[in-house]
């Protein structure tokens, strides 16, 4: 009997992480999980490395979600941190994978990414095609991709997944999200007006295994449902969805005081749209926000 493909998962216990194992399991697959936990307990997966001791050898496929949370003010070591641990990771797993024999080099590498990429783009509709934008996390995402791409000299089809607002009762901003509302303190950033990508956890994890066994895809994918909503929306539907009010409003010039330069992010209008995952076939689970609350709040 043939053995299982093997997957290996970098940030496997991080919230996105954390469901791959069992979702790739069902698909097959065996998975290696990558932690800097001592004997991280994690189903479905079956054995561990260290960062240090990154050994890709033999795994059909690499998913990179590693990154150190940029939800916090940035400051030129939080800013050291971020980019450290996305392009300088990335970078030394493509030389990883690079010095390996072409038959024990994975196929394909599905890296992360942010829709940060496109800045404030205002009212345009943003697909994979569309541009990069300006600003500190456009110029970030721009060089972790990069980094990226670089393994596809080594002959590896690469996917570089821009996601947005992650909605999951692991997820960071969720929980911050959610934790505001449920004051009954929680109100719409700035004008309101800006549009938020956003994308439940579970479609996200779906979206990473469909990547990988899509041959067809490759380049950018825009991991966010393909009904964003303005963020006053946003924050209203889920207040409602909890029963609470939304009343208290956030200036930006507020925001930009109590958290400095990561207002910028919350302040920024990203139409973001899926229609590479859509185009290849992927069916959303999430498609509203609606339908995310349904399974979000208890």
């Amino acid at each position: 009997m043939q053995a299982p493909d093997k997957v290996l998962i970098l940030g496997v216990t991080g919230a996105i992480g954390r469901g791959l194992p069992r979702l790739l399991q069902a698909a097959g697959y065996q998975v290696t999980g990558v932690s800097r936990r001592d004997n991280p307990q994690l189903e479905g997966v079956c054995g561990w490395q260290t960062p240090e001791a990154l050994d890709p050898a033999g795994h059909v496929a690499v998913i990179n979600l590693a990154g150190e949370t940029i939800s916090k003010r940035w400051t030129e070591s939080n800013k050291q941190a971020f980019r450290e641990s996305r392009v300088g990771l990335t970078r030394r797993l493509v030389k990883a994978m690079a010095r390996l024999p072409e038959d024990q080099r994975p196929k394909v590498l599905v890296n992360g990414s942010a829709v940060g990429y496109y800045g404030d783009r205002k009212e345009e509709e943003l697909t994979e095609d569309s541009s990069m934008g300006e600003g500190y996390l456009a110029e970030l995402c721009r060089d972790w991709e990069a980094a990226a791409l670089d393994s596809r000299k080594h002959g590896l089809r690469v996917v570089t997944l821009r996601t947005g607002v992650v909605l999951g009762r692991e997820a960071d901003a969720w929980q911050k999200l959610a934790g505001v509302i449920k004051t009954g303190l929680g109100g719409k950033l700035g004008s309101g007006r800006q549009w938020m990508p956003w994308i439940h956890v579970e479609d996200l994890r779906r979206a990473i295994v469909h990547a990988i066994q899509t041959q067809s895809i490759s380049g950018p994918i825009n991991g966010s449902a393909p009904a964003p909503e303005r963020n006053a929306d946003l924050t209203g539907k889920i207040a409602k969805a909890f029963g609470r009010p939304a009343i208290l409003p956030v200036p930006g010039f507020a925001l930009r005081i109590v958290v400095g330069g990561f207002a910028s992010a919350l302040l920024a209008s990203t139409r973001a749209l899926p229609k590479k995952l859509e185009s290849h076939g992927f069916e959303f689970r999430y498609p509203t926000l609606e339908k995310a609350l349904e399974e979000l709040v208890d």
